[in-house]
C-alpha cells in the first residue's frame, strides 16, 4: 500500500518544522512539503496533489477558511486544520469545519514542540481519517495500528447485572459520531423541529473545541444546542453535546434522565467515547432509548450499540453511501448491534419517529 502523501501549510516556521519531523516518523504518513502561506501551496498543488492538507486558519496574504473552500470548489482534497486553542480559534475552525474540512489538530501558542511530541498518535490518526475520507478518489491508506492501550467501556462504566427500568415517560436518543460528524450532525439536527426527544451526543473532538461546536450549531437548529454540564436533564428541544476530553453518561432520575460528566481513561482510544454513553443508555433506558452511530474511523460505539440493542433499545446506522468515513457504522453492523441502516437524510425522520419505535423480532420498526 502507498504512504499517505501529506502537504503542511503554515505561516510558522516552527509549526512546519515539528509537524513534518512528527508525521514523518509515523508509519504510512510521506510529508511532501511544507508551504508557508496558501498562495505558495497552490503553486505547489499544481505540481503534485498531496492525499491530505494539514492547514493552518490565520495566515497572511489569504486565510485559510478562503483557500480551504477554494480547494473544496476546485478540487477537493481532505482538510485537516491545524488550529490554536483559543476561543477566536474555536469559532473560525468551526467555520473551516463546516467548511468541508474532515478533522482538527490542536496547537497552543506556547509550548509547541512538547505538545505535538506528546499528540502523535492523535496528529497520525487525524491524517488517516482523513486520507479516507469520501470527497474525491483516494489511495486507501494502512489500517491505523494502535500506539495505546484500547479500553472498554467498562473503564468508565461497569457492567449492570440488571436490565434497565422498562417504562418512563420520557424517551432518550444517543447519537455517536466521529470523522465527517460535525457536518453529518448540522445536517440532522437542523432539519429537527423545535420539539424533539431530548438527545445526547458523542462526537470525537478536541477539549477547546466542542462549546464552540455547540454555540454554532445552536445558532443554525430551532432546538436548543449547548456543551454539556453535569447534571443537565435531557429534555424535549434541548441536545446535549458531550465536552471535549471528557466522557458523557446518561443516568435515570426518577421518571427522567440527566447527564453525568465524569473523567477517566481513553476508551476506544477516545475521550469522550461514544461507548461509554451507549453504555449507559443500555444500562439506564433500554427499550426507551433510540441509538444511532453515524460517519467515523475506527470502531468507537459498535459494542454500546450492541449492548443497547440487546436491552431493547432501537438502534440505527448511517449508510455507507453518505458516510465521509463508513468505519464506526460499518462495525456496529458487522456485530449485529443495527435495527436499520439509513441515508443521513432519513436519520432526523427517525428521531422524530423515536416514542413510537419499537423493534420486532425481525429488527424492523413498528
Amino acid at each position: 500500500m502507498t504512504d499517505i502523501k501529506v502537504l503542511i501549510v503554515d505561516d510558522s516556521a516552527v509549526v512546519r518544522q515539528v509537524l513534518t519531523q512528527q508525521l514523518k516518523a509515523i508509519s504510512g504518513i510521506e510529508v511532501l512539503g511544507a508551504a508557508s502561506d496558501p498562495l505558495f501551496a497552490k503553486r505547489y498543488l499544481e505540481r503534485q496533489r498531496p492525499d491530505v492538507i494539514v492547514l493552518d486558519i490565520e495566515m497572511p496574504r489569504m486565510d485559510g477558511i478562503t483557500f480551504l473552500k477554494q480547494i473544496m470548489r476546485e478540487s477537493p482534497i481532505p482538510v485537516v486544520i491545524c488550529s490554536t486553542l483559543t476561543d477566536k480559534g474555536a469559532d473560525v475552525t468551526m467555520e473551516a469545519l463546516s467548511a468541508g474540512a474532515v478533522g482538527i489538530i490542536t496547537k497552543p501558542r506556547a509550548g509547541l514542540k512538547g505538545f505535538l511530541e506528546e499528540s502523535r498518535t492523535q496528529l497520525g490518526d487525524a491524517v488517516k481519517a482523513a486520507a479516507r475520507a469520501r470527497l474525491s478518489t483516494l489511495a486507501t491508506p494502512p489500517p491505523s495500528t494502535p500506539t495505546t492501550p484500547r479500553l472498554g467501556a467498562g473503564a468508565v462504566v461497569p457492567e449492570a447485572p440488571s436490565r434497565a427500568l422498562s417504562e418512563t415517560t420520557d424517551r432518550l436518543v444517543v447519537i455517536g459520531t466521529s470523522t465527517g460528524g460535525t457536518q453529518a450532525l448540522e445536517q440532522v439536527l437542523t432539519r429537527l423541529p423545535r420539539i424533539s426527544p431530548g438527545i445526547a451526543v458523542v462526537q470525537h473532538m478536541p477539549g477547546a473545541f466542542t462549546a464552540a461546536f455547540a454555540r454554532r450549531l445552536d445558532s443554525l437548529c430551532e432546538v436548543e444546542v449547548k456543551q454539556a454540564e453535569p447534571n443537565d436533564r435531557v429534555l424535549d428541544g434541548l441536545v446535549l453535546i458531550a465536552p471535549g476530553s471528557r466522557h458523557m453518561l446518561v443516568r435515570r432520575s426518577g421518571a427522567h434522565y440527566r447527564v453525568e460528566i465524569r473523567d477517566g481513561p481513553l476508551v476506544s482510544r477516545h475521550r469522550p467515547s461514544v461507548d461509554v454513553l451507549f453504555r449507559s443508555a443500555a444500562q439506564c433506558a433500554g427499550r426507551n432509548a433510540l441509538g444511532i452511530i453515524m460517519t467515523g474511523m475506527g470502531d468507537d460505539g459498535a459494542q454500546g450499540l450492541k449492548e443497547m440493542h440487546e436491552a431493547g433499545a432501537f438502534t440505527v446506522a448511517q449508510d455507507e453511501a453518505t458516510s465521509v468515513v463508513y468505519g464506526m457504522p460499518k462495525e456496529a453492523v458487522k456485530r449485529g448491534a443495527v435495527d436499520l441502516i439509513l441515508p443521513l437524510h432519513r436519520i432526523p425522520e427517525v428521531i422524530g419517529q423515536a416514542r413510537g419505535l419499537k423493534r420486532r423480532a425481525t429488527g424492523a420498526p413498528t
